[in-house]
């Protein structure tokens, strides 16, 4: 987003304007970061079975873990900066994504603008602040990739990981990465492959997908906080915020993005249920949000 011109004579104002949001976002984070609420009497133990995963599910990341190469990931990358796919509003892509239904999900078969109003009214009931609930609306609008040109779904969903390294063995059916020639890399291989101890994630390539899509779209034509901007790009990344994985790659930088993730990550997935949301009564409250925190129209 473009940032506004100030004049020297209005640079006194700034500051006590700056001084009086910064003073609102220490308790902003109190907000934000306490326990989530919505889900103490969900069973947890009934979410993310992956053991029990159907087939659908299984396919699904055997084909992905073994096509998410360093090769691929790079040239993902130079693509993304091509081109614009699409110039639409955020309601408007949530209507776009309607039809999707995730593969790599095992916990619901409901379509995308179902879940994503079900993780922002969770976060909205939880009394979370107005910029959380937006993110968990628009969180996984990533998901649009596979709508412009995608291999399939397994470059647009499902949990991330990092390549250029050793694949973590806290990824889940971490054998299936047996067919992807980055395993037998000599150099991807190996603990730290490419990368340089805790570089930071940064700096690390995360598998190519929406969350990698869509913080990439959001960074600049958005108003969102670091923290709702870590919540969209590693929301999937479960070998790491819920494994702890990676530990011997991460900094200081990103011990605060872990926090904002996991304190999102429960309204995104103990919000599931397969009870449909009625989008056009809640569609009003929600246009306010996105118009408080995103331009009219984005580049997709």
């Amino acid at each position: 987003m473009p940032v506004p011109d100030i004049s020297p004579l209005d640079a006194r104002a700034f500051d006590e304007v700056s001084d009086a949001v910064d003073d609102v976002n220490v308790q902003k984070l109190k907000l934000w970061d306490e326990e989530c609420q919505f889900a103490e009497d969900k069973d947890k133990t009934q979410f993310r079975k992956y053991e029990e995963a159907c087939d659908r599910v299984k396919n699904f990341y055997k084909e992905q873990h073994e096509k998410q190469t360093v090769e691929y990931n790079i040239q993902a990358r130079v693509d993304f900066k091509s081109k614009v796919r699409a110039r639409m509003s955020v309601w408007e892509a949530m209507e776009m994504l309607n039809t999707l239904v995730d593969e790599s999900d095992p916990d619901t078969d409901l379509s995308q603008i179902d879940h994503l109003l079900q993780t922002a009214e969770a976060i909205r009931r939880d009394g979370k602040p107005e910029w959380m609930q937006v993110t968990g609306l628009v969180h996984d609008l990533g998901k649009l990739l596979f709508m412009f040109g995608s291999q399939g779904q397994w470059d647009v969903v499902g949990d991330t990981f990092v390549v250029g390294c050793r694949f973590s063995d806290k990824i889940i059916y971490p054998e299936t990465f047996t067919g992807n020639p980055d395993s037998q890399d000599s150099v991807y291989s190996t603990e730290y492959g490419i990368y340089q101890p805790h570089c930071g994630l940064d700096k690390v390539m995360i598998s190519w997908g929406h969350d990698e899509y869509l913080y990439n779209v959001l960074k600049d034509q958005s108003y969102l906080p670091e923290e709702g901007l870590a919540m969209i790009r590693y929301h999937s990344f479960y070998p790491w915020h819920r494994e702890g994985a990676y530990a011997h790659l991460t900094n200081e930088k990103d011990q605060k993005a872990l926090a904002a993730v996991q304190a999102f990550n429960p309204y995104d997935l103990y919000s599931k249920c397969n009870e449909p949301v009625d989008a056009a009564k809640l569609r009003p409250y929600y246009e306010g949000l996105i118009a408080k925190f995103f331009p009219p129209v984005l580049n997709w």
